[in-house]
């Protein structure tokens, strides 16, 4: 992310980031919105909602962490199936040094994937905030 950051180092971490990106670019953040079943019949809960108050635009963001390489990018598939079902636009948002390069080109190839550095031009953009970051 601009400004240097640390990188983030878990899933907690990740979602405890794109909360605070949310909230600083004067957008509303909730998180852990329970929303009905998943494709497979467990609850919902989607990661964080944005919105925008004034025009009551919504966005869920999931957020997914991989630190190590492993079959856990896998689950992403369905969580990329399970967003068709939500009644808002929603995306995930990807971060760890377990993704293979394959994977990544996969997710950012549906257009509902968004790695954490890209996401704060990515949210100026779907919300029509000013494009000049601070």
């Amino acid at each position: 992310m601009a400004g240097g950051k640390k990188a983030v180092d878990s899933g907690h971490a990740l979602k405890k980031e794109v909360l605070v990106l949310v909230r600083s670019l004067g957008l509303k953040a909730d998180d852990e919105f329970k929303l009905g079943r998943r494709i497979w019949g467990s609850g919902r809960h989607i990661d964080v909602i944005a919105v925008q108050e004034g025009t009551r635009k919504m966005l869920g963001i999931e957020c997914k962490y991989q630190g190590v390489a492993g079959t856990a990018q896998e689950k992403i598939v369905a969580t990329i199936k399970d967003i068709d079902t939500w009644p808002i636009r929603g995306v995930v948002v990807f971060a760890g040094e377990g993704f293979t390069n394959d994977f990544k080109t996969y997710l950012l190839s549906t257009g509902k994937a968004i790695e954490i550095e890209d996401l704060e031009p990515w949210l100026r953009l779907y919300f029509g905030l000013d494009l000049d970051e601070e």
